[in-house]
């Protein structure tokens, strides 16, 4: 259960170190990345809408898993593969997608599973702890980027927080329909 806490360091690995990335090693300037981030944004706020509604109609553990490869397969092309900046931009809009969509089903996954007396606090502590860990992988891309491109350890820690994402998913029981305890 933590390490889906721990995946939002895949969204901030993307929206801050992606977008100085872009900037630095598609010499673009802040000022000409920040439609890359709107692009990615209104890709959010859609992955967003879309999770939700997915995570109702499908249940949490397909969801996570759907969006887990997504964003795998989106992190692993926007930042490996020799593209312009046009198709960077066009790819921000599934990249924020995928990044995002699976946050729609956290709060009522991690609601789910515990009694109604420690709801509360196992929900903050499970994606909390979670988060505190994933917190270190910004800090681990800057420290490793000083011997490879910040795109290469982009994907790697991206790779590595999609992967756990996908299989805590794949192991964590789905949770939909399920009645809450008291």
């Amino acid at each position: 259960m933590f390490a889906l806490g721990f995946v939002p360091a895949l969204y901030v690995l993307f929206v801050r170190s992606l977008r100085a990335g872009a900037a630095a090693e598609q010499h673009l300037s802040i000022v000409g990345s920040t439609s890359y981030l709107g692009f990615l944004i209104a890709g959010a706020f859609t992955g967003y809408l879309t999770g939700a509604w997915l995570a109702d109609r499908i249940g949490r553990r397909p969801l996570f898993l759907l969006f887990a490869a997504g964003a795998l397969v989106m992190t692993l092309i926007y930042t490996r593969a020799p593209l312009t900046n046009g198709e960077l931009w066009i790819l921000g809009f599934p990249l924020g997608f995928v990044v995002s969509g699976y946050f729609a089903g956290l709060g009522a996954f991690f609601a789910e599973p515990f009694p109604t007396h420690v709801r509360g606090s196992a929900m903050g502590f499970a994606y909390n702890f979670g988060r505190g860990i994933g917190a270190t992988f910004p800090a681990l891309v800057g420290y490793i980027s000083a011997t490879m491109p910040l795109s290469s350890a982009i994907a790697i820690f991206a790779t590595i927080a999609s992967s756990l994402m996908g299989l805590a998913a794949f192991l964590l029981p789905e949770t939909r329909d399920r009645e809450l305890r008291s």
